[in-house]
Parts: C-alpha cells; sequence; structure tokens
C-alpha cells in the first residue's frame, strides 16, 4: 500500500485527484469492494484497465501445480474479476470503456512462460465472449484489447524464476510511458483491439503464417534470449504471492535498451495490411510463374501459318 500512497502524493503534486485503494485481484469480493469504494469516494467510473499480472520463468516440468494455480487467479481470474467489477458500475448508465492489456504472447506461447501465456490467451477467449454478449444487448459499453510487446517494468526483477539465470525480456524492449500514453488514446478512441509494436505484428501475423517456423524458432532463440548473464542470487525476493516492497518503481533494470517510440496498429487494420500483403504475394507469383511460361512457349517458324477449325 505504501507504494499506491506513494503513486497517489506524486499524482496529487502536480494538480490531479487519486485514490489509492489496494486488492488482490484473485479474491472477487475485494475487486467489487474496492471498486464500490472508488464509485462512493469518487463517482461513476468511466473507464477501467485491466493489467494485474504474474509470471514464472519455468521449463513446465519444473513448475509446481501450486504456481500455475497462482499465476492463473491474479493473470486470468484478476481480469475477469476486475471486468465484472467494471460492469457492475457501468451497465446501469449503459456507458464505458474496459481496457484489457493482453500481450503478444496471447496469441504465441513461448518457452519459460507456459503459466503467463496460458493465461493471457484465456484472456483473449474471454474478452472475445463479453464481447459477442454487449454486441447482443445493444450496449454502449465499449471493450478493447491492446496486445504489449515487452516492457521495461520491475515484473523481470521481481517475477519468481527456476533457471539459474536472471529473466530478462525478449527484444525489442519499450519503456512502460511509451505503453501508457497509447493505452490513453485507446481510451479516448476504442476500437476492437491494438497492437503495439512492430515485434507484437510481426508475432501475431507470423504465427498465424508459420506457426512451425515459430516453434523452432522459439525454441532456438526465446530460452537463452530470456536469461541474462547474471546468476540468481540466493536471496532474490518475488512477488508470486506477497508484494516486493523493495522493487516498486515504474521503469525496470533494461533502460539502455529500451525505447520510448512504438507504433500503435489497430488489429483489423493491421489484418487487413497482412492480408493485401498476401494477396498481392500471390498475385505476384502468379504473373511470374505466367511470365516464365509464356517465355517457355515453343513459336512457329516465319511464313507458318496454324489454323484450327472446329467441327
Amino acid at each position: 500500500m505504501s507504494a499506491l500512497e506513494g503513486l497517489r502524493a506524486e499524482i496529487e503534486s502536480i494538480g490531479g485527484t487519486a485514490l489509492a485503494v489496494s486488492a488482490d485481484v484473485a479474491d472477487a469480493d475485494a475487486v467489487f469492494h474496492a471498486a464500490e469504494r472508488i464509485e462512493q469516494e469518487c463517482g461513476p467510473i468511466d473507464f477501467w484497465v485491466n493489467d494485474a499480472m504474474l509470471t514464472v520463468f519455468s521449463p513446465v516440468a519444473t513448475i509446481t501445480p501450486g504456481e500455475y494455480r497462482r499465476v492463473t487467479e491474479v493473470t486470468y481470474l484478476g481480469f475477469v474479476h476486475g471486468t465484472m467489477a467494471a460492469l457492475r458500475s457501468m451497465r446501469p448508465r449503459n456507458k464505458g470503456v474496459i481496457i484489457q492489456i493482453g500481450s503478444a504472447l496471447a496469441y504465441r506461447g513461448i518457452p519459460l512462460q507456459s503459466a503467463y501465456c496460458g493465461a493471457k490467451h484465456a484472456i483473449r477467449g474471454f474478452t472475445d465472449s463479453l464481447r459477442s454478449e454487449l454486441i447482443y444487448e445493444k450496449s454502449n459499453i465499449r471493450l478493447t484489447i491492446v496486445e504489449l510487446p515487452a516492457v521495461n517494468t520491475p515484473q523481470f526483477d521481481w517475477a519468481r524464476t527456476h533457471m539459474d539465470k536472471q529473466p530478462r525480456p525478449m527484444p525489442p524492449v519499450y519503456q512502460p510511458e511509451a505503453i501508457a500514453e497509447k493505452v490513453l488514446v485507446v481510451a479516448r478512441r476504442p476500437v476492437r483491439e491494438y497492437w503495439l509494436g512492430g515485434s507484437t505484428l510481426a508475432t501475431i501475423l507470423g504465427n498465424v503464417l508459420v506457426p512451425a517456423f515459430f516453434d523452432r524458432l522459439l525454441a532456438r532463440r526465446a530460452i537463452e534470449g530470456q536469461q541474462r548473464d547474471l546468476p540468481v542470487s540466493t536471496a532474490r525476493e518475488d512477488n508470486l504471492y506477497e508484494p516486493v516492497r523493495a522493487l516498486h518503481k515504474q521503469r525496470g533494470s533494461f533502460g539502455g535498451e529500451a525505447s520510448t517510440r512504438l507504433i500503435a496498429v489497430p488489429g483489423p487494420i493491421a489484418r487487413g495490411m497482412a492480408v493485401g500483403c498476401a494477396l498481392a504475394a500471390v498475385l505476384s507469383a502468379g504473373y511470374l510463374l505466367g511470365s516464365f511460361a509464356g517465355s517457355g512457349r515453343k513459336r512457329l517458324p516465319a511464313g507458318i501459318r496454324l489454323t484450327v477449325r472446329q467441327r
């Protein structure tokens, strides 16, 4: 709670108004009570962002059932509970925006993060189901999901790991404030889905086109690529069950390589671009094949005429 209070004080020091409310998102009742308090003290909820997450860096062979359960309860059910709380507030007014902070890993699982990737896949399925229900109800509540690339947050400093080396994000890495700016844009102009960063576009579209290639590519690069050349300290704390209070900060340990510039593309536009490129490639290939076939035809000697009669 001290980190939230520090953030509240920072917001108020620059003229804003903030309310710090702490809750474990895995506890549905705690989330509902937090939302009720927010409404009582701040008024109706216009925007709700689900962003809580946990991960464990580990091969499937060494992660425990309890760790899978905890990651799923926070990273998946936390989004479910948050969405339900937001709907309780927004439905009476038939107005509001719910933003799910997703990941490129919601489309393409990677090694060493099976629990997190599974939860992110589940968030996308849950969100798609709810979206159809809201459309059926002719609701004015907007629901959008933002798929993120790797972000330089403290998660790599406090996530639980069973590896010998310290975790790190798969590059390219982006600064959290760059993500926050794009999420603000999404809140103001929500569409079905946004993909942030070129690596997100490449991961999602590439996995659709050549998933087996990605299986092998990630096997070669993503295991060592998610580990630093530094050993894990025996005194390392993790946030799987309790907060790591000393590490609360905006940025993580990878500021030297993190970028503050990234693209934001609505998912439908990105898919349309991909389809257009694929069609262009097919048409170009067809044209080239036709040209090669035409150049290989034998021509009749000069002065000889070929006549074909139909009967």
